[in-house]
Parts: structure tokens; sequence; C-alpha cells
């Protein structure tokens, strides 16, 4: 709870901090500019802009200050609704524009000859309409400016919370692939053992420890090289041809220039495992499983193409009744790849399975 207080402590200071920075820049700009103006207009009624401009600028650096005192409470009061604020807005105006007449007044008095002063009601009331135009346009700007900061720190902050749900996604989709490939590869170590394949299995279990102390030190949300990618399922491989080695033929078809073709860490572990499952495990004659990785303009295509026994394995396969292990990598692949990505598993002929994974091509 405190290190959440301070993460939030910090991140209202520095979003306080932008919003001064910014309102500083736009205070120097609004009054630059009714400075300009001001000049202009002055002097097509008749009034020296250089003669006047000592006087313009003090003013002006005056209602700077005022402006700047009305954002510190505008950002103060921020969380009022749209009417309050606008209220609030006219109300600062017309509390400033007297303030700003008299400073202007005395600037008047200060500079015309002695004796020669007067003050004009009518011209003081025009002012005070003046001024209070130029504060209340000034403090719309400035809610207009706070409201652009507002959205744009409220998307940034949903931003954040859409990759901490989406990082939290990823990692729930890719640790549900190792207890699924575990129950398996245990499942075969004691179909050797109770076959009396002692050393076989010995050996089943010193691959599968290596493979899952590489598995588990991969971060899910970093991708890998696809090199590597097919280097670690060549690992997955070892511990299944210890009990298929008479029957699994295992042969790569990887397209010139796609070895640092970047990839989801583990993504094609469920196909092969799938392959493996029900190609080689439900065939009873020998079976060969494809691996391939192919370009088509930008995008890259992953596949795994195996053997099935021409009957009873339709069910197993059928597209849409895929297992764990293939709905994870739909869902992986969708979450990667929003609109871009797509997965894909059915029989492409009699006796022939294939899944393959569609993705937008990166190299390393």
């Amino acid at each position: 709870m405190e290190l959440s207080g301070d993460l939030m402590a910090t991140h209202g200071a520095d979003f306080g901090s932008s919003v001064r920075r910014a309102a500083l820049r736009l205070g120097l700009l609004y009054w630059l500019a009714v400075f300009a103006t001001s000049s202009v207009l002055w002097g097509i009624v008749g009034t020296d802009p250089v003669d006047s401009a000592a006087g313009k600028l003090g003013l002006l650096s005056f209602s700077a200050m005022l402006t700047f005192g009305i954002a510190a409470l505008l950002f103060r009061l921020r969380r009022l609704g749209f009417f309050a604020k606008a209220l609030l807005c006219f109300a600062l105006s017309m509390m400033a524009a007297p303030i700003y007449c008299l400073v202007d007044f005395g600037i008047y008095y200060l500079c015309v000859p002695a004796g020669q002063a007067r003050f004009d009601a009518v011209d003081f009331g025009y002012n005070l309409v003046y001024g209070t135009s130029l504060f209340f346009g000034w403090s719309c700007l400035f809610v207009a400016l706070l409201y652009s900061f507002e959205v744009r720190d409220r998307e940034r902050r949903l931003a954040a919370s859409r990759e901490e749900a989406l990082s939290a996604q990823m990692r729930a989709l890719r640790y549900q692939v190792n207890p699924h490939f575990l129950f398996n590869t245990l499942n075969s170590i004691a179909g050797l053992i109770e076959e009396g394949a002692a050393p076989q299995a010995g050996r089943m279990v010193l691959s599968l420890s290596s493979f899952l102390r590489t598995t588990l030190a991969l971060d899910p949300l970093h991708d890998v090289r696809l090199a590597d990618e097919l280097a670690l399922q060549a690992g997955y491989l070892e511990i299944e041809r210890e009990r298929f080695s008479d029957r699994m033929a295992v042969r790569l078809d990887v397209a010139p220039g796609l070895d640092t073709a970047l990839i989801p860490s583990l993504i094609l572990q469920p196909l092969i495992e799938n392959a493996v499952k029900h190609g080689v495990g439900g065939t009873p004659g020998r079976v060969e499983i494809v691996i391939s990785a192919d370009r088509s303009g930008q995008s890259l295509t992953l596949a795994v193409e195996n053997d099935v026994a021409p009957a009873g394995q339709a069910e197993a396969h059928r597209t849409g009744s895929t297992g764990i292990g293939l709905r994870n990598v739909a869902a992986r692949i969708e979450a990667c790849f929003p609109g871009a990505g797509s997965c894909t598993a059915g029989h492409v002929a009699p006796g022939r399975f294939r899944a393959a994974l569609i993705m937008p091509l990166r190299l390393a």
C-alpha cells in the first residue's frame, strides 16, 4: 500500500509539473499575442505603439501573474464538472478585471504629465469589459489545456493497464503449456518403465530435466528467433524419440532467411506435441512430422504437418475441437497480433493433419 501511494504521488507530481510548464508557455504566448494585437489596434486609433510599449508591458506582465494565479486555482479545482468550471472561470475573470483596470489607471496616472490625469468612468467601464474578456479567454484556454493533459494521462494509464492485463494473460497462457506437456511426458516415462525400458526412461528423465530448465528460464513476453525455437523443440523431440524412435521421422523445411524471424517463445511446442500425441501416438505405422516456415509478403507462416491414422482420428483433430494446447496457441497469437495473426488446424488430405500459424514477419 505504501509503494502504491508513493507511485501515485510521483505520478501526480509529474502530471502537475507537466501542466505547469505547458501553462507557462501558453501564458507567455497568450500575453505576447495580446501585446502585439493591442499595439496594432492602438496604433490604428492614433496612439504611438512605441510610446505606449513600456506601459503595456508593465500592465500585461502584471496580468500574466494574475492569470497564473487563476491557473493554479483552476488546477486545484480540476475535478469540478464542466458547468461548474465555466462559472468559476467567469467569476475569476470578473474578480481579476477590476484589479487589471486599477493597475492600468495607475500606470496611466504615472505616465501622463502631472495634473493632466483624469478618471473617466465610461473608459473605466469599457476597460473593465475588455479585461474580463481577456481573463475569461485565458481561463477557457487553460481549462482546454488541462483537459487535453487529463485525456492524454488517462490514455497512458489505460494503455498501461491493458499492457499489464495482456502480460498477465500471456503468462497464464504460456504457463498452461508446461503442465500439459509435463503430464504427457510423465505418462510416456511411465509407459517405458512398464515396458521394462529403464535405460530409455532414465535418458528421458534427464532430457526432460534439461528441457524444463531451459523453458522455465524463458520470458513469455520476449520473442525468440525461429532458429532458437527450433533448437528448443529439437530437445523436446529427443524426449519423445526415446519412446517412438522406430516410428517417428522429423523433417525441417525452413525457407532461407527465416532463421532470424522473431516469434513468441514456445509457440511451436503445443503444435509439435499435438503431432506426436495424436499422430505418432495414435498411428501404428511410421509417422512423418514436417515443421515448416515460409513467408508470404510481410507475413510469416509456421506449420506442423503430420500423418494420422486414416480412421478414428478425425474427431480428435477436427478443427474447432482442438485440445488445450492448440486453444492456447490461438489465444496467444490473437493477444500478440490482434487482427494480424491466426491459428488454423485441420486435415489437408486423407491421413494428413496440419496446424498452421500466421503472424507478421519480424526479423531480428
